[in-house]
């Protein structure tokens, strides 16, 4: 898939999370520069001549489309993968999910500010940590109902308040705080540990107290050192470093052994059919197809056919196959357990999205969870000793496959 453009920013920014995020999950592929230093790189003309204030996040596309500020190149880049529900089903929930943006950019100064002001700015200090306490209990009072901000499906609002509250995690809101807010905790604990987010949130620090804030020390005049005293063992504290419009990082995270594991052995190797499939021609003797039924193991494999549950959804046809990569992107976690034929049938205003799915054991649900989307898709057992079945199974994969008169178009391969 050709990249929609690039995003100017850095690991540790939390708008750039959110951006990154909405991308994944809507399967839209941006680029970030290879080479790029905070706080020089931006302040070079270059930069500034495209974008005038020298801060990121900043957006640059293929068409020379040129954007800043975290929550509007958020709402863009939705906007390039309509198919993908982030900014709601209908006029109503889009215009809810708007409803959330200006509180955002607000919450991601407060849990920065709160943190940062220096102690003579008590007050200022104390203001700043009491807004972020509303802020954090209108947002509980909101979740405690409900899985998600807006709708029944992640938007744009989920990725973005789950982002900040990490953020607000991160930088000041130590355990008696989050135990205040648990359903937004769940939340953002949900969101941002989805598959389809590796590498983009990572987890998220817990202290028991907020780290304070270290004035720089005046200088003094020079004594005689004094016999150094042993040092007592200090908990490392998270490191807070200010960007442009916020954020720090955060340790790498940890691997979570699946239950799919623990399946007995099985003597089909899901590897050896990828390369099968990617190097051979699907149909024929010696094909991919031949090759699969020699070495399929039914015991420990299954095969599902797969169906998007609202075809009505659906305009264009490339919009419907971008549709389809995001699905796939959600399903990283999922890889070494699954492989997937899937495509959009049809044309313009009048598709449907079909395919087939080859996953470990006999239930579906354990692969393809991993995707916060998957309950939007249908999922049938395979039985390729029956004819139907079979010819389903083998036009999916040959993407010549066709239903109720709407044919192939395009489609994609998870492998």
């Amino acid at each position: 898939m050709p990249s929609a453009g690039t995003l100017w920013t850095i690991p540790t920014q939390a708008s750039g999370k959110a951006i990154r995020a909405v991308a994944a999950f809507g399967g839209v592929a941006i680029d970030l520069p290879q080479v790029y230093v905070h706080y020089q790189d931006n302040k070079k003309p270059e930069f500034t001549s495209k974008f005038g204030h020298g801060k990121t996040p900043a957006w640059e596309g293929n068409d020379g489309f040129l954007l800043f500020e975290g929550a509007t190149i958020t709402r863009y880049i939705a906007t390039l993968a309509p198919n993908s529900g982030l900014l709601g089903k209908t006029k109503e929930e889009a215009a809810l999910i708007d409803q959330m943006d200006a509180p955002h950019r607000k919450r991601a100064r407060l849990s920065h500010d709160a943190h940062q002001a220096p102690p003579q700015r008590g007050p200022i200090h104390t203001i700043f940590l009491e807004r972020q306490a509303r802020a954090l209990n209108t947002l509980e009072k909101h979740i405690s109902t409900r899985t998600f901000f807006v709708g029944e499906r992640i938007t744009v609002a989920d990725i973005y308040i789950a982002t900040l509250v990490q953020r607000a995690c991160i930088s000041n809101l130590e355990t008696a705080a989050r135990k205040t807010v648990p359903n937004l905790i769940r939340h953002m604990d949900t969101l941002i540990n989805q598959p389809a987010f590796a590498g983009i949130f990572g987890p998220t620090p817990v202290f028991d107290k907020a780290p304070d804030y270290v004035a720089p020390k005046k200088e003094k005049e020079q004594k005689p050192k004094a016999a150094p005293a042993p040092k007592a063992e200090k908990k490392p504290k998270p490191k807070v470093e200010e960007d442009d419009e916020d954020d720090n990082g955060i340790p790498e995270e940890s691997k979570v052994k699946n239950p799919l594991d623990d399946l007995p052995k099985s003597t089909f190797n899901l590897e050896d059919w990828k390369r099968a499939y990617s190097n051979k021609e699907t149909r024929g003797a010696g094909g991919a197809l031949e090759w699969f039924y020699e070495h399929f193991d039914k015991e420990g494999f299954s095969i599902w056919r797969v169906d998007f549950k609202y075809p009505e959804e659906l305009t264009q046809t490339f919009m419907s196959n971008n549709q389809i990569g995001g699905f796939f992107n959600r399903l990283e976690a999922s890889r070494k357990y699954l492989f997937g034929s899937m495509g959009v049938l049809g044309a313009a205003n009048a598709s449907l999205i079909s395919g087939a799915l080859i996953l470990r054991g006999q239930e579906a649900e354990p692969v393809v969870n991993v995707a916060p989307d998957w309950e939007s898709y249908s999922f049938s057992k395979l039985d390729v000793s029956k004819d139907a079945e079979k010819a389903f199974f083998e036009a999916a994969l040959a993407w010549d496959l066709e239903i109720d008169g709407k044919k192939w178009v395009d489609g994609k391969n998870f492998k």
